[in-house]
């Protein structure tokens, strides 16, 4: 777990445990021997610390961290041993050193780092803090501003970053671990003292209070609702108030505070689904473990509205040829000027100039109105109008086209990929894949294979995402998906609210104070009304096709609010017309106020259909909303649209701004208790009986049965459900 070996006057300890050196008992075990034995041998002048195959040490393995036996005390201890060695260690950091892999280099009196390393304390993004005298050390070195951005983004630094900050003394391109044991020699006989970081002080500022204060305020407003990052800032002011031992002491309690916080375990079980959810199966036995990714060499993009803009962006960032074609040249001439834009401000994000993203070199990037030049691309996105007509011709165009392997791709977000695939000749490579808008910033993208779709297609679109830098997560064929799917019954919910006397600002506040980035109202706003209008059109829930004498409130025996279609009949599409479930400053405006127009609207309409107004308190549009999104995901768990809870937490933390700190919606379900989702959902349902969104599902049941069994036991439940489900 750890090699001994030497190199003249240097002992030289090397971290093994593959594949990235995570420091498990067995590994500060043998580091801890490897100090002792260098001490304890009069001819070892100097220590010099490694990792095995390039990489120094990932920090603590995530699935130790609730363990009762984690050895974090161990590893603070390991560290202040390291500190107090009588002879100079040295760090070489190659590949990562990351959480107590970087608080044991904070130990290290000297630390080397190749170019491509990077460095970090990520403990903030699993809900945690550096436990390991991290909070302490690194201010002393770097000073409070940048170690208080580090602990408290949880970002990784590059080398040449580290070395400006002065986290490491020397940056090489060649051999590290050569130049960390020349460094050794030259240190050796040199006073330790200064380099003891526990020693030193913290560098001051002009007015370190105004500045704590001013970051607090900021970090605050960072966290959204998490804990993490403020009590990371609670550990590094105390290292500006308190010497080295006590803030080690206010460190520990603040750690175990976040340990034992609910928020942690959330944090963890994201992490640990993202993984999962690389790890996809389907119903027909198809599997990551079997299926066989064909490369993407060339790309083309059908459509260059919002979302084909985006989706060109990030091809051309993941340094995949695109071809980009429109259906005239004045629509190819605005996207072409939209996709130049977004390129442009991408590559000064990136910190890299319009050369490096290659992107005005046709051989890169190309513009057409011509379907010939799609003839030798390994893949095609389709990104048009959401229209099952003109998806159909398009893929019957491209079938006859594209060369025999290319897969073909459809980024709807609701319709049937079997239909689609219907028009052409090779179902088997047709598949869905869900971008999220905007498509070159969201992470989400939703995968989604038909009753024909190959392995080999699936694992090629998951590799895809990978390139693209972004989460897939592999979903069956059904309206909506799972995402969509989820997000109606929400939306109808907070709708029916509003009927019955809630207002908009008052439902998104609720759901904005849960954690949501934006509300559902907002949300809508700025997706644009007419969206989801033209979907209820096409499936005659409104417009001319609704038969006559339907009841207004009302769709095959169901409950329905005409309210959402009300709206786009006067025009208010949402932010892009200046007005819609909110008022703004202009077409295209930001900033959401509330209308007193549609508060008139909402109290004529209550008055038109005889609905008594009543007051709707928090719990209620909480509970109604989203135990509703949730019940919707039992049911798409029981018919095996998708393969584990843990898929639907990655898609709604990552597509639809679930706050990350609750796990996801099914996590968060295991949280409350399935039992109580139950309760309130027959309590619900008993008093809308017209609503089956809020008709508990057949599965939940079943689980609730059982008592709450834990998130990764509920799947094993449905092999043994009865023939009804």
């Amino acid at each position: 777990m750890a090699q001994y070996a030497r190199s003249s006057a240097v002992a030289v300890i090397r971290l093994r445990n593959p594949p990235v050196n995570t420091l498990s008992f067995a590994v500060l075990q043998a580091l801890e021997d490897g100090l002792e034995k260098a001490d304890a041998d009069p001819s070892v002048k100097a220590v010099m610390i490694c990792g095995e195959n390039g990489k120094f040490s990932a920090g603590a393995d995530i699935r130790g961290f609730s363990s009762p036996n984690r050895p974090a005390k161990s590893l603070a201890a390991l560290v202040s041993l390291i500190e107090s060695s009588k002879k100079p260690v040295v760090a070489a950091i190659e590949g990562v050193a990351l959480g107590g892999g970087l608080e044991v280099a904070l130990g290290c009196h000297y630390r080397v780092a190749h170019v491509k390393a990077r460095m970090g304390l990520p403990e903030v993004t699993l809900g945690l803090l550096p436990g390991a005298e991290g909070t302490q050390r690194l201010p002393r070195l770097i000073g409070v501003p940048a170690a208080l951005d580090m602990i408290t983004t949880g970002k990784h630094i590059p080398a040449t970053e580290a070395l400006k900050l002065g986290l490491v003394d020397e940056v090489v391109e060649e051999n590290t671990v050569e130049a960390a044991i020349r460094l050794a020699n030259k240190v050796i006989g040199q006073p330790l003292g200064p380099r003891r970081l526990s020693l030193k002080p913290v560098p001051k500022l002009p007015d370190m209070e105004a500045f704590l204060s001013e970051a607090r305020v900021r970090v605050k407003k960072q966290a959204q609702g998490c804990l993490a990052p403020e009590l990371c800032f609670q550990a590094v002011r105390a290292a500006t108030q308190m010497p080295f031992a006590d803030g080690v002491r206010r460190e520990r309690e603040l750690f175990m505070v976040l340990l034992s916080s609910g928020q942690a375990r959330a944090l963890q079980y994201a992490f640990l689904a993202e993984r999962a959810a690389q790890k996809w199966t389907t119903p027909g036995g198809a599997s990551w473990s079997s299926a066989t990714p064909q490369p993407v060499r060339s790309a083309a993009v059908i459509g260059l509205g919002t979302m084909g803009r985006g989706i060109v962006t990030s091809l051309v960032k993941a340094n995949i040829p695109v071809v980009a074609l429109e259906q005239d040249l004045e629509y190819l001439n605005m996207g072409r000027k939209a996709v130049m834009l977004l390129l442009e401000r991408e590559a000064m994000k990136m910190g890299l100039g319009a050369q490096t993203l290659d992107f005005h070199n046709p051989a890169r990037l190309q513009f057409t109105v011509d379907f010939d030049l799609l003839r030798d691309v390994d893949l095609v996105i389709e990104a048009v109008f959401e229209n099952m007509a003109l998806k159909k011709e398009i893929f019957h165009k491209l079938s006859r086209i594209c060369k025999p392997g290319a897969l073909l791709c459809t980024n709807t977000s609701a319709l049937n990929i079997d239909e689609i695939a219907s028009a052409t000749s090779r179902p088997q490579q047709v598949i869905g894949t869900h971008f999220f808008s905007p498509a070159h910033v969201m992470r989400l993208l939703e995968i989604i294979y038909g009753r024909h779709t190959s392995p080999t297609a699936i694992a090629t679109a998951v590799q895809l995402a990978k390139a693209l830098k972004k989460v897939g997560v592999v979903v069956g064929n059904c309206f909506g998906f799972v995402g969509n799917r989820m997000m109606f019954p929400y939306l109808q919910q907070a709708v029916f609210l509003l009927e019955e006397g809630s207002r908009p600002e008052a439902v998104d506040r609720v759901l904005e104070d849960f954690g949501f980035k934006i509300g559902p109202f907002r949300m809508s706003d700025l997706a644009g009304l007419d969206v989801g209008w033209r979907s209820r059109q096409g499936q005659g829930l409104t417009g001319p096709s609704v038969p006559a004498g339907t009841p207004a409130r009302q769709r095959q025996g169901q409950r329905y609010s005409p309210l959402p279609d009300l709206l786009c009949e006067s025009g208010r599409f949402g932010q892009k017309t200046g007005k819609g479930w909110y008022r703004y400053e202009k077409a295209g405006g930001r900033t959401a106020t509330p209308d007193p127009w549609l508060h008139s609207l909402l109290a004529q309409y209550r008055d038109t259909h005889g609905i008594e107004p009543r007051f709707i308190d928090q719990e209620e549009i909480l509970e109604r909303c989203l135990f509703s999104l949730i019940n919707e995901g039992f049911a798409i768990l029981a018919e095996g649209i998708a393969s584990g809870p843990e898929h639907l937490d990655v898609i709604y933390i990552n597509g639809y701004g679930w706050p990350k700190h609750k796990g996801g919606p099914m996590f968060y379900a295991s949280t409350v208790g399935l039992p109580r989702v139950l309760a309130k959902l027959h309590k619900y349902s008993e008093a809308h009986p017209d609503v089956p969104g809020l008709r508990p599902s057949a599965f939940l049941k079943k689980l609730a049965a059982v008592g709450n069994p834990p998130i990764k036991e509920w799947m094993s439940y449905l092999s043994q459900q009865s023939s009804r489900l």
